[in-house]
């Protein structure tokens, strides 16, 4: 039994029959798909998405980049279960996917690229927007994608389609090879006609696995434990993918070991559980990056150790640490030379806790009274970091994100990136739920936020979502304003002001860079951009693009505007300008160092003196073997 389709048209079909299951429940693996059309995909997946409207819910996007950035938030939020494609034409539209491919497979989020190519049949050669190579005939823009996703095919005939959509989904689903997957689409050949078999249509349900830990491998990590006076949970974004914060609060509560977070693993815990420490790293707390370098077992649950975590080698200097990795895949299980406990984060805690608890193990009284008045004593910082004197004068970048915090409960979703942003809300913010913490510090991908949080609204229409972007950020990106209007998408959008890449202009000023080419000046006469601030109002532009915007001035005026905005129920954008434009936040500093090569040679005094305090640090990094 078959049926005559497009190769579009059956592609679109077979989506729709595609679902993943996790512990009992069901849902669609492909929501939606995000589309631009031009005449690489315009008759083929355009026609087919039109043809099957009941099959596909189609949204527009205004940007390629932009529309994987939405998927993937729709992915996070969904937990990997779900997520959405993305349709482009042939030549920009497709080489504009590169950068959302790579964040997501950097993060670990499934998303499906399905880009126009050049004719497979070759009628004309070049077609428009095609890239020539002398070399190689089988080549297009579309290779640019290989390197930054998991899977990657070029569909040159219409039954090839089946073998590669099949793969497409298997990766998709699986919780250690997920990322971007690419199926390059010849214009001709969406458009071509074939017999397909009626079991290529049929209901599929991909199980996403949840592997248990290995029983030798079990025994050691519990034995690993037992033996540690000082250790210290580092959890990564794995605890969220696995929906294991549960598991680990009770892992927590029942061995008294402290639990630090990454940037894609805060929330793991709530702020206020007795073992939550805050974040660790370079971002990190002073609570938990003490710990960390006193620790003699860190145990990884679902983390890859970057450099932000690690402070660059430096932070893990107790000379008999160890490592001890709970982890999915067996890749990040041996980083730091440690002891892999290869699992799915939930099951590998829930057996670990059970054997732990066998043996009625339990850190010392005296560790527990050591961090949780350290903790404490951290948190008198976060208040007095929040604490406003005045209500009537222009908020500090802290003051802003306190603001936010009193209004904020456990609904509330928040979205960032990159910029100042993200060092202050890992050391300042206090989660209330295991999702609330949504950044992307994978890729740190400016013009992330907007369209993330469009994608984490359609995940949770019930709940708020706010995009939280310095205007560095929000000029990068903020074209899906259009998409959130026209879709009645009612995200909240938080522009804070503070003229340039502040975040950056620190981290130069740091390593003798002066905070050259960093702040949205006019240029002075020495080359230098330290002239007055540009004449740009960003609250004008996300106006113009058809969001309500409330202007903030004082404290006072935000807290009245963030609770405004928080009740509305259309895209609405509260835009403040923080104090002092010249400097990062007024956060408390950085509690680690981070890696970021000075100038060697240089007769700048600032770089001379960058470069000493450099060596350094340099010389405190360890090689964990």
């Amino acid at each position: 039994m078959t049926t005559r389709l497009t190769v579009a048209q059956a592609l679109v079909r077979f989506l729709a029959a595609q679902y993943t299951e996790r512990d009992g429940v069901r849902q669609r693996l492909i929501g939606a798909t995000w589309g631009i059309f031009g005449h690489g995909n315009v008759a083929g997946i355009g026609q087919a998405l039109l043809e099957h409207p009941d099959a596909m819910p189609y949204h527009q996007g205004r940007n390629e980049q932009a529309m994987v950035h939405a998927a993937v938030g729709y992915a996070r939020q969904s937990n990997r279960l779900s997520t959405h494609a993305v349709t482009t034409s042939i030549g920009p539209g497709a080489t504009n996917l590169v950068t959302g491919a790579a964040l997501a497979t950097i993060n670990h989020l499934p998303v499906l690229l399905l880009p126009g190519d050049v004719f497979a049949a070759r009628p004309a050669d070049p077609v428009l927007q095609q890239l020539e190579v002398p070399y190689a005939g089988d080549v297009s823009v579309n290779d640019c994608l290989r390197p930054v996703s998991k899977y990657f095919d070029r569909i040159t005939r219409p039954e090839a389609l089946i073998p590669s959509a099949l793969n497409a989904m298997r990766v998709l689903t699986d919780p250690v090879e997920t990322g971007a997957v690419t199926l390059a689409l010849p214009q001709d050949v969406q458009a071509e006609a074939y017999d397909w078999p009626e079991e290529f249509f049929a209901e599929r349900v991909w199980t996403v696995r949840r592997p248990g830990a290995d029983p030798t491998e079990l025994a050691e990590a519990a034995r690993i434990i037992r033996a540690a006076a000082r250790p210290l949970v580092v959890a990564g974004g794995g605890v969220h993918h696995s929906r294991a914060e549960d598991a680990l609060a009770e892992f927590a509560g029942t061995t008294g070991i402290p639990v630090a977070s990454t940037q894609a693993g805060k929330g793991s815990l709530r702020h206020d559980h007795p073992q939550d420490v805050g974040g660790v790293g370079h971002t990190g707390t002073a609570t938990a990056d003490e710990l960390a370098r006193t620790a003699d077992l860190v145990i990884g649950v679902g983390t890859r150790y970057t450099d932000f975590t690690t402070a660059s080698g430096t932070l893990f200097s107790n000379p008999d640490v160890r490592f001890l990795n709970l982890n999915i895949a067996p890749f990040d299980g041996h980083k730091l030379a440690g002891q892999p406990l290869i699992a799915d984060a939930r099951s590998g805690l829930t057996e670990l806790t059970d054997a732990l608890r066998l043996h009625a193990y339990r850190v010392a009284d005296s560790y527990a009274t050591e961090y949780t008045e350290d903790k404490e004593r951290w948190e008198q910082r976060v208040d007095a970091c929040y604490e406003v004197d005045e209500p009537d004068t222009r908020p500090s970048q802290p003051q802003v994100l306190g603001a936010l915090d009193a209004l904020a409960d456990e609904s509330d979703i928040i979205v960032n990136a990159a910029g100042s942003l993200p060092g202050d809300l890992h050391k300042l913010w206090r989660t209330r739920s295991c999702d609330q913490y949504h950044l992307e510090y994978g890729y740190s991908c400016m013009g992330y936020e907007i369209p993330a949080a469009i994608g984490v609204k359609m995940a949770a229409p019930d709940r708020p979502v706010w995009a939280l972007v310095g205007d560095g950020t929000y000029l990068m990106m903020p074209t899906e304003i259009v998409t959130a209007v026209q879709e009645g998408i009612a995200i909240k959008v938080l522009i804070i002001q503070n003229h340039g890449y502040a975040s950056i202009g620190g981290l130069s000023e740091s390593v003798g860079g002066e905070r050259f080419g960093t702040a949205y000046r006019y240029p002075s006469e020495d080359g230098t951009y330290t002239g007055p601030p540009l004449p740009v109002d960003l609250a004008a532009n996300a106006a113009s693009l058809g969001m309500r915007v409330l202007r903030a001035k004082t404290v006072r005026d935000l807290r009245e505007a963030l609770a405004e905005a928080r009740a509305a129920d259309t895209p609405t954008c509260v835009y403040v300008e923080t104090q002092t434009a010249d400097t990062v936040s007024g956060a408390p500093p950085a509690q680690a160092w981070w890696d970021v090569p000075v100038a060697e040679t240089a007769t700048r005094p600032s770089a001379v003196k960058a470069r000493e305090l450099y060596e350094r640090h340099v010389s405190t990094r360890r090689r964990h073997l």
